[in-house]
């Protein structure tokens, strides 16, 4: 894929004199007087009396059990930083697109303009109501730690930061995958870290849901080694994964290490630090636009490596967008009050499993490739292939229902069939 240009950019969001990459349509007919009396006054009194009686009526006659709320405050805008709330609205249209065109899921982007958490709670909170469930996005550690735990207690619909678990649960996936290719076990492995933000937090965690012993785990900053006693930007979910107390730097903690994930900035991994690696390593160099690692580098150095990053030009793409909207359409589905972690978890074997399946003739020439099969160059599905959401979003909901957070029970089997065709 060639390289996006500015103005390609610039031109595709202003495409056809319409600005922007979302817009509001109605999904009843409105084309007489007795539609308008329906859709608005005398008719929808009637719904208005259903729901104040019932309030669950509200998700058969209101679009609240397909509408996600995508927020932010624009503190942690991808890889810009803080660019200010108005900034990150073409990020939070990008992301009601991605929802709309993978899961059928409608969204409105909120942009809400203040750094303080305890404002930007009390917004979400007030607002809920609207919503079947809300994603935080691009709000910079460790308030987005804050925010999500305390609206996660006060509010009964899923409250989800994708930049913490959406990463963590393809990350996961891929993981499982790679060990699996690499003949390595998940409890026995040596996981070392760049970057100890909000993904890098999240995704230490979902490591260790799926078995990765916390002593195993070495996690570093720009500051270095995150040890016990270090008092330099530290809060208490960086801290808990504490290891000696004795300050390090990432190409002490790299030696003979199995699994790099990189949540950080482009090429800080030398070519030193990838050879200094145990046998087979694992390489996810996730920052974005430009890895820790260039792809080709690595493999060049290191022939046995098994490398993804987060872009869509080199193969095993970790990407988000095989997680947010599938995860969704899920918990939204069985009318879920929370995503917790038996749905991360589940979400993240289902998306192994799918990897490990025949590739469909519609992927390979959505990807103009003439084969793809599970492998090294392929440890997680394409974000174009259609089958994730059946895949993921069941196996989501399944959890869902199986662990009582879902006030639906549904036939999965069935749930599973039905998805095989979201509308766009």
């Amino acid at each position: 894929m060639k390289p996006i240009t500015k103005n390609e950019a610039l031109d595709y969001h202003h495409m056809d004199g319409k600005p922007g990459k979302i817009s509001v349509i109605s999904s009843k007919p409105l084309i007489n007087q007795r539609d308008l009396s329906l859709a608005y006054t005398p008719g929808v009194a009637y719904p208005v009396i259903e729901i104040a009686d019932h309030p669950d009526m509200a998700y058969q006659y209101t679009n609240k059990g397909n509408l996600v709320a995508v927020i932010t405050n624009g503190t942690a805008i991808l890889g810009l930083g803080d660019r200010g709330a108005l900034a990150s609205k073409p990020v939070m249209e990008g992301k009601g697109v991605l929802f709309k065109k993978f899961a059928g899921i409608d969204v409105f982007d909120i942009e809400i303009d203040t750094k303080d958490p305890n404002r930007i709670i009390d917004v979400v909170a007030a607002i809920a109501p609207t919503f079947g469930g809300i994603n935080l996005e691009d709000i910079k550690s460790p308030e987005c730690f804050y925010i999500e735990e305390t609206l996660q207690k006060m509010l009964d619909i899923p409250v989800f930061h994708d930049d913490q678990h959406g990463t963590a649960i393809i990350l996961g996936a891929a993981l499982l995958n790679a060990l699996e290719i690499t003949a390595k076990k998940i409890d026995q492995i040596k996981v070392v870290f760049s970057g100890a933000g909000a993904a890098g937090v999240a995704c230490a965690r979902q490591l260790l849901k799926l078995g990765v012993p916390k002593e195993n785990i070495w996690m570093t900053d720009i500051a270095g080694l995150i040890y016990e006693g270090r008092n330099v930007d530290m809060f208490p979910e960086k801290a808990f994964f504490a290891q000696g107390n004795i300050p390090g730097n990432l190409s002490q903690a790299i030696r003979d290490a199995d699994v790099f994930i990189g949540v950080s900035v482009a090429d800080i991994v030398s070519e030193e630090m990838i050879k200094s690696m145990a046998k087979d390593p694992i390489v996810f160099a996730m920052a974005n636009p430009n890895p820790e690692i260039n792809y080709d580098l690595a493999k060049s150095v290191r022939p046995d490596v098994v490398v993804a990053t987060g872009r869509s030009d080199y193969p095993n793409q970790i990407n988000n967008v095989l997680g947010f909207p599938y995860i969704f359409r899920g918990a939204l589905d069985v009318r879920a009050c929370k995503i917790n972690d038996e749905m991360k978890i589940a979400a993240s074997f289902a998306l192994a499993e799918l990897a490990k399946q025949p590739v469909s003739d519609e992927v390979l020439k959505a990807y103009e490739l003439d084969h793809l099969e599970f492998g090294r160059d392929y440890i997680v599905p394409k974000p174009l292939d259609t089958r994730v959401c059946a895949w993921e979003s069941s196996a989501v909901a399944d959890a869902a229902i199986k662990c009582g957070v879902a006030r639906l029970s549904i036939n999965i089997d069935e749930y599973r069939q039905r998805l095989g065709c979201i509308p766009a």
